[in-house]
């Protein structure tokens, strides 16, 4: 089952999800969804949820995180929230063909919207990085947890160890002109996917947000970004920093294509594994958090 959204100061954002980044997305799916899953899964062995537990999944893309949730905590329900329709509706769907029947989906602004509770439970698996006001956003999430409760995401580490993201985000900026600024009717996606990396920054958000106890686990890991090295470079180009500043450039990114591809082979050829596919370093924060009982 989903629900509609208002609108809010995520306006821009909710719309290049729910058009541009959704197709995106769901053309590489078969990278985003099985790559990302070693973070999740590895979160969820800390967290050890039990039966009867209520959890909300903040940011739940096409929701195979909520359905993971559902089957650990059913008969409890789990509910996934997610500001852009189109993702929601196709978990809605997904969870009907798998005939989990504990897991509820809903479109929410997490920023700015009620969206139920209180829950024992907050997760998000790299939702949280793109709120035009990360304090306010945690602020609401805090609002809805039972007050022994907690929160527990996963965001990027600095660029510099994911450096699959940033050379390739670098070789792009030297080729192609950024048009974030002048960008005409182009929607972006808010704040990029390292607008959380910093743990002093993160901290301050979450103690201003209302929380306490707040905890950070480095996790590194080895993580497929091509099945060869032409998908590598087409991720590149379509997704992240790279993919974000060849989209707005429009056609003089379509112009630079072809030096584009080039140098983003020569910057995923040493990534290349015995067996053809592409691998690189990924980083990431484990973060949690409890609300703080004076608030």
């Amino acid at each position: 089952m989903s629900e509609a959204s208002g609108s809010g100061p995520n306006d821009e954002a909710i719309e290049a999800w729910d058009t541009v980044l959704f197709e995106k997305f769901t053309r590489f799916r078969h990278i985003l969804v099985k790559g990302y899953e070693v973070f999740s899964e590895a979160v969820f062995e800390r967290l050890a949820l039990r039966p009867g537990a209520k959890v909300i999944d903040l940011g739940c893309g096409f929701g195979d995180t909520t359905l993971a949730i559902a089957r650990q905590v059913a008969p409890a329900e789990v509910k996934g929230i997610d500001c852009a329709p189109r993702f929601i509706e196709q978990a809605a769907r997904e969870a009907q063909a798998a005939n989990v029947q504990n897991a509820r989906f809903e479109v929410r602004d997490v920023q700015t919207e009620d969206f139920g509770g209180p829950y024992d439970v907050a997760f998000s698996r790299m939702g949280v990085m793109f709120f035009q006001s990360a304090v306010q956003a945690m602020r609401n999430v805090r609002r809805h947890l039972a007050p022994n409760g907690k929160i527990t995401f996963i965001v990027w580490r600095k660029r510099e160890d994911n450096l699959w993201l940033y050379n390739a985000e670098k070789v792009v900026r030297e080729l192609v002109p950024d048009m974030h600024d002048n960008r005409g009717d182009a929607v972006t996606c808010g704040p990029g996917p390292f607008s959380m990396a910093g743990a002093d920054l993160v901290s301050e958000q979450l103690t201003k947000a209302g929380y306490h106890r707040i905890a950070f686990e480095r996790f590194d890991t080895s993580l497929l970004i091509g099945r060869d090295l032409d998908e590598a470079v087409e991720f590149a180009m379509a997704l992240g920093p790279a993919g974000e500043i060849m989209r707005l450039a429009g056609e003089t990114g379509e112009q630079k294509k072809p030096a584009v591809v080039a140098a983003l082979r020569k910057v995923f050829e040493e990534m290349v594994q015995p067996d053809g596919t592409v691998r690189g370093r990924a980083s990431v924060w484990f973060i949690t958090a409890s609300p703080r009982p004076d608030k």
